[in-house]
């Protein structure tokens, strides 16, 4: 269990890097004027540092007593990397 945390952990803290790209180019939603798309896109995607954060400590204090919740809590920082990552490659490899 330890060494599945270490490893998911550590990639999500690797994953800060093209996350400051990422997040510096959604504010570009901004050049058409203001939109609620674009205060939800810039929300989303900036508050993934703090969801890793949180979900990493949260995984740490339950990985004694209860495993399943705390590989669930250790997956959500991946719903970023899943749901925001893999369609910023895909539309920059296309």
């Amino acid at each position: 269990m330890k060494t599945f945390l270490v490893i998911s952990q550590f990639l999500y803290a690797l994953c800060i890097i093209p996350w400051l790209l990422i997040w510096g180019i959604s504010f570009m939603s901004f050049d058409q004027g203001f939109s609620w798309f674009g205060v939800a896109l810039v929300t989303g995607v900036g508050i993934y540092p703090i969801a890793a954060v949180i979900s990493s400590i949260l995984a740490w204090i339950l990985r004694k007593r209860r495993k399943r919740l705390a590989i669930l809590f250790n997956f959500i920082p991946l719903l970023w990397i899943l749901g925001l990552g893999i369609p910023f490659v895909y539309i920059n490899m296309a």
